[in-house]
């Protein structure tokens, strides 16, 4: 059964998280650390909760005929809850920004400036499919200082809804009031849509999820929006790559966990390497089944390859496939990512140091890699825990979303009188 929230409540539940955030924003580091021990406590001890409602939602995934891709982002076992609830005590040994002193000087008439950095205030969190991030947004929210709302998909309403319970029932014996946590506890797309509006009790929207979501959210919300983007990253083999290195790359990228955003979507290859090292790449592909989608010279080179689309070149697939194009010089697989790329995560290999210059200063990403896989782009792999997304934008914050990117500045002056 759809559960329908009325805009009335919505808004409430807005309101009630703008005055909680205020409150928030006063605590200690000391306090807002050990909320987050509770509730990860509170986890663990209801993993057989939490699965149950997810279990429904698997159950209901599977009669939607939801594909591989959608069901691994959807699925929870012991080991992933564990892995969330771990990540909240990550997030507390983490450095608080808040109350940070960015900059400080003193102007000739005494008054004492300072720049401090103080949360957003309420996050409005709409996301699709995972329900770990309503664990991981929750905690970086709460630890930053910010109150969030919550409103994830309805694939995920059970999983959600479960989660979100055993966390209010944890604040409930810290100094965190259960009102910074608001659950939108609807399937009803006008919802969503209810939260794109508030700006008067909502701070920031942060969309996680498939294109749509995202440009949905993007094109029609009034309140601010911190995008996160679509994933079509590539892997590009110069000519000038060791073959070894290439390869191992091109495969974790692609292989280690196909429906993630940080996943590559598109091998380019340089026409030389793929002339010296053809057979050992098709013997990748085929090891790995990846299915290739690819232009002519592909087609020509690679057995059982389909012609790529404009769609191809263009797609997320979250899969193991994989579009593929040969090109002839660096700058022509640049203009390719120009065309196609989403600015998330882009990588070259090569031995040749100028021409990995070259692409790290001409291809305009989040994240720029050079003999490296795509797959850092993740905040726990980069060192500052849980990430609330991965932005695409360039305003304010971009690439992996962590702590300090759930804040702002704030001046603030100290006199003795002074007038102007």
């Amino acid at each position: 059964m759809t559960t329908v929230v009325e805009p009335v409540h919505i808004k409430e539940q807005a309101r009630l998280a703008q005055i909680a955030s205020k409150e928030l924003g006063l605590l200690s580091t000391e306090d807002k650390n050990a909320a987050l021990h509770t509730i990860a406590d509170h986890l663990d001890a209801n993993v057989s909760n939490i699965m149950e409602g997810n279990n429904q939602d698997l159950a209901n995934g599977r009669k939607a005929l939801y594909d591989e891709a959608y069901m691994d982002r959807l699925a929870l076992n012991e080991a992933r809850i564990k892995e969330f609830a771990e990540g909240l005590r990550q997030v507390a040994k983490l450095d608080d920004p808040t109350g940070e002193i960015v900059s400080q000087w003193t102007l000739d008439n005494g008054l004492d400036v300072q720049t401090v950095r103080v949360p957003l205030g309420v996050i409005g969190m709409i996301y699709e499919a995972r329900p770990n991030v309503t664990a991981d947004a929750t905690g970086l929210a709460l630890k930053s200082g910010n109150a969030i709302v919550l409103k994830g998909g309805s694939s995920a309403i059970h999983s959600n809804r479960a989660i979100v319970k055993v966390m209010k029932e944890a604040l409930i014996s810290t100094k965190i009031s259960q009102d910074a946590v608001q659950f939108i506890d609807s399937t009803d797309r006008v919802a969503t849509e209810q939260l794109f509006t508030m700006k008067e009790h909502i701070d920031v929207l942060i969309p996680r999820g498939g294109g749509k979501l995202i440009q949905a959210v993007v094109n029609h919300a009034t309140v601010p929006v911190l995008e996160t983007g679509v994933g079509n990253c590539h892997i590009y083999i110069d000519k000038g790559a060791d073959v070894d290195k290439a390869i191992n790359i091109f495969i974790n990228a692609k292989t280690d966990r196909p429906a993630v955003c940080n996943a590559a979507e598109t091998l380019i290859v340089h026409e030389a390497f793929l002339a010296a090292h053809q057979e050992t790449l098709i013997e990748a592909f085929n090891k790995y089944n990846i299915g290739v989608y690819g232009d002519d010279k592909v087609l020509s080179a690679v057995p059982n390859a389909t012609r790529a689309t404009e769609q191809h070149w263009a797609e997320e697939f979250l899969s193991l496939d994989v579009a593929m194009k040969v090109v002839s010089t660096v700058d022509e697989a640049i203009a390719h990512i120009d065309e196609y790329g989403t600015k998330h995560s882009e990588a070259i290999v090569t031995e040749d140091k100028e021409t990995a210059k070259r692409f790290k200063g001409l291809v305009d990403a989040a994240a720029i890699y050079h003999n490296a896989s795509t797959r850092f782009t993740d905040g726990s792999a980069l060192g500052f825990g849980a990430e609330i997304g991965i932005s695409t934008q360039k305003l304010h914050a971009r690439g992996p979303m962590g702590l300090q990117a759930l804040t702002t500045i704030k001046y603030v002056m100290s006199g003795n009188g002074q007038i102007r």
